[in-house]
């Protein structure tokens, strides 16, 4: 009987993998985007008038394309797409023994996907729309806020404030982790209902094998079109993912690219090029000081650090801030890219 126990308590200590495991994965999904990111703003810096919306809409593209990827590996392998690289997969408290082919509970399953999808859109929109207020503050002109407006920014003041208590719980829940105190390394596994354990020699063979498929005939119309659209779901999400697998090997000489020590290396050779100077040089004085995007004589004259033209700080202020590129060329550009240009006369 004692012999049995320590089997048990073995086994036990064997499915439940090492902190450096779990922290690997959850570095790796983290160190997926910004490189795909850079990767589409590249393109977009190329070709804005063809890349440029991929690059706008970027967040919301790359949430539905995670979407899909830990979708299809939640209900593959139990696991999502990280954890199922690092070879673990997830499992209830009330059923450790459920095969990784089988996948999770619907409520575990749709828990998992949400948390680790919609947690990480959610906090790079909230990262965005901060770095924006800030730019707001430091070139607009401040206005009377509303109610609303008051409440709004209270929050964006008080959302530091909540990463760094969030950060903090992370870094406990590891240390519980560390000394076996828990089976949670992060409160988005706990939140989930599910802990992490190793796979196991039964769930990689489980995992290879094709399940039977039923008869073709005894499958109804509404059936065949859901078959369908999984298998073409789950093309997608295989696709993403050996995409992904060969480019996970590229992310150590990412993180080298992206060093301090390569920051003046970068800026040469990421720059925009110089763009070409605008046809109107045979014009009167009064034309070439119009502006392009009013037609009228320019007011308050602001450049753009990305491209070099001149327009009214209103007009471009607004442009800039509602499509986040130079009007004329196309370049990405933000707020602070705005420079005031003083005249002697002024």
């Amino acid at each position: 009987m004692a012999e049995r126990g320590a089997h048990i308590t073995t086994a036990a200590a064997d499915a439940r993998p090492s902190i450096f495991e779990v922290l690997a994965q959850d570095s790796l999904m983290g160190a997926v985007r910004p490189a795909v990111q850079h990767a589409v703003k590249v393109l977009a810096e190329s070709n804005p008038s063809r890349y440029g919306p991929l690059w706008q809409w970027f967040d919301e593209i790359y949430v539905c394309l995670d979407f899909l990827l830990q979708h299809h590996f939640l209900c593959k392998t139990s696991a999502s797409f990280s954890e199922n690289f690092y070879g673990l997969k997830r499992v209830a408290a009330a059923h450790p023994l459920r095969p990784a082919h089988v996948g999770l509970r619907r409520k575990q399953h749709w828990r998992s996907v949400l948390l680790l999808v919609l947690v990480p859109y959610l906090r790079a929109k909230l990262e965005k729309i901060l770095a924006r207020q800030r730019d707001e503050d430091d070139f607009s002109i401040q206005l009377p806020q509303t109610r609303f407006r008051r409440m709004y920014r209270a929050f964006l003041a008080a959302y530091p404030f909540v990463s760094t208590a969030w950060e903090g719980w992370i870094f406990c829940q590891q240390l519980a982790y560390i000394f076996g105190r828990t089976w949670h390394h992060s409160p988005l596994v706990w939140l989930a209902g599910v802990r992490l354990v190793r796979l196991t020699a039964y769930d990689v063979q489980s995992i290879d094998l094709k399940p039977t498929t039923t008869l073709a005939s005894k499958l109804s119309f509404s059936v065949k079109l859901q078959k369908m659209f999984s298998a073409a779901l789950g093309s997608v999400a295989v696709g993403i993912s050996s995409s992904l697998s060969l480019g996970v090997f590229f992310l150590q000489f990412l993180e080298w690219w992206y060093s301090s020590e390569n920051n003046s290396t970068i800026k040469s050779l990421t720059s925009l090029p110089t763009p070409s100077p605008p046809l109107h040089l045979d014009h009167s004085e009064e034309q070439a000081n119009v502006c392009p995007l009013c037609c009228k004589v320019r007011a308050n004259e602001t450049a753009l650090a990305t491209s070099g033209y001149v327009f009214c700080y209103r007009c471009i202020y607004i442009y800039v801030k509602a499509h986040q590129r130079c009007p004329v060329t196309g370049y990405p550009t933000e707020l602070q890219h705005l420079i005031k240009i003083y005249s002697p006369e002024s």
